[in-house]
């Protein structure tokens, strides 16, 4: 499941002082990115493709340590998660100027058609890009039971 984060984009507008020059708010309208300083939150996108004996499934997770990546599987449910963590610091000579952290968790969840091998499934993550090879499960045989 994604996560979802709830984007205001008038709560840039909000900041505004309303005794404040209203022409400020519209100078550079349409020449300069309105929203400055908003960043958005980090995704997780997917690929998942089949052919007749796994699932190859490949997730954008750049900057992320292979460490910090988690894969779950419970039968038809796939859950992938990673700790994400970026700080940039900007100096001017011996002082900091700019400095940004940011800490937080991605994490999709979805469901396959069948069931996962879990002992044969691979996954290698290089150059931001996870790549899981979930073999299927073989279908079980029914066998018919004799009544005495």
């Amino acid at each position: 499941m994604a996560n979802i984060t709830r984007f205001d984009p008038l709560n840039e507008l909000t900041r505004v002082d309303p005794l404040g020059d209203l022409d400020s708010l519209f100078k550079g309208f349409m020449v300069r990115p309105m929203f400055q300083g908003v960043t958005p939150a980090p995704q997780m996108k997917l690929e998942v493709s089949e052919d007749d004996t796994a699932y190859t499934v490949k997730a954008e997770i750049p900057g992320v340590k292979k460490e910090d990546i988690h894969i779950t599987v419970d039968g038809k449910l796939v859950s992938i998660s990673a700790e994400v963590k970026k700080e940039t610091e900007k100096k001017n000579g011996g002082k900091v100027v700019h400095s940004e952290r940011y800490y937080g968790q991605v994490a999709r969840s979805f469901s396959l058609d069948k069931e996962v091998e879990q002992g044969a499934a691979k996954a290698k993550y290089s150059d931001g890009v996870l790549e899981a090879v979930l073999p299927k499960k073989a279908p079980s045989k029914t066998s018919r039971i004799a009544v005495s």
